[in-house]
């Protein structure tokens, strides 16, 4: 399928929302499979090859501020550990992952060709691609992991951190994205899927926390996303760790509160 060149950037995650892609384009700075284009309706596939010029992006997208976040924030060790990063796309968790001392990471995404180059030949790195995590099973993989990070669409969490448990070692760490749009009822969700109520966010995360202590997770840390979705979406980093049982307590309004105050301008 092809789709416009503004939306693949954004999908690649290689421009912030549509409005800075049609600029990147505009001024030139965009090459598709090495060759310069500057028109931002131009169709392509989905798998064409982007490249941003004078991107001093450290990682291959824009996924790994993210976890840099909240790597910092939740004073994230991953040194010498086996990791999963769940959603991986073009790979920006995975290669922040690396980027820390990972040994090894499983990128799973169900999508497929997506994932860099560099990433794909990395030895480090195992692809699962076309992969659905909700039926990945223990088997599948040589161990169980040590840290997993969770950036997946149109599913809600509650369906994801079941599996995924299965996959963790005792007291294996986790960084979950909750993504408000996905969580939502229907009819919570607005224009263009933007959910911008502060009520609804609160609602949401309270629900993915519940059903996190509910599976026995340990609930320690919560902050927001430094860069919204590719609609316009703020996005919540949840730092929970597998435990015998599920306890814990952040302040969600405080950090809805914040994230609306910073992302809301």
């Amino acid at each position: 399928m092809k789709e416009r060149l503004d939306i693949l950037l954004v999908k690649q995650n290689l421009a912030p929302s549509r409005e800075k892609a049609k600029a990147m384009i505009m001024a030139g700075n965009v090459l598709v499979d090495g060759q310069r284009e500057d028109k931002a309706g131009s169709m392509f596939p989905e798998t064409v090859k982007l490249t941003v010029k004078g991107n001093t992006l450290p990682y291959v997208s824009r996924g790994g501020l993210k976890l840099e976040k909240a790597m910092t924030h939740f004073g994230l060790e991953l040194a010498g550990k086996i990791c999963m990063d769940v959603g991986a796309s073009t790979g920006g968790f995975t290669d922040c992952m690396l980027q820390n001392g990972a040994v090894k990471v499983y990128a799973v995404d169900v999508g497929h060709g997506q994932l860099d180059w560099k990433l794909r030949n990395d030895p480090r790195v195992v692809c699962m691609e076309r992969t659905n995590i909700r039926y990945v099973d223990p088997s599948q993989l040589q161990e169980l992991v040590g840290f997993v990070s969770i950036d997946v669409s149109f599913i809600s969490l509650t369906k994801v951190l079941p599996p995924v448990r299965e996959l963790m070692e005792d007291g294996a760490q986790m960084v979950c994205l909750i993504k408000p749009q996905f969580e939502a009822g229907r009819e919570k969700v607005g224009k263009k899927g933007v959910v911008r109520d502060p009520a609804v966010h609160r609602e949401v995360i309270e629900k993915v926390v519940d059903f996190a202590r509910s599976m026995s997770f340990g609930i320690l840390h919560l902050e927001y996303s430094p860069i919204k979705g590719p609609e316009g979406n703020i996005e919540y980093l949840l730092h929970l760790r597998k435990q015998e049982e599920g306890q814990g307590e952040v302040d969600i309004s405080a950090v809805v509160e914040a994230a609306h105050a910073s992302l809301d301008r």
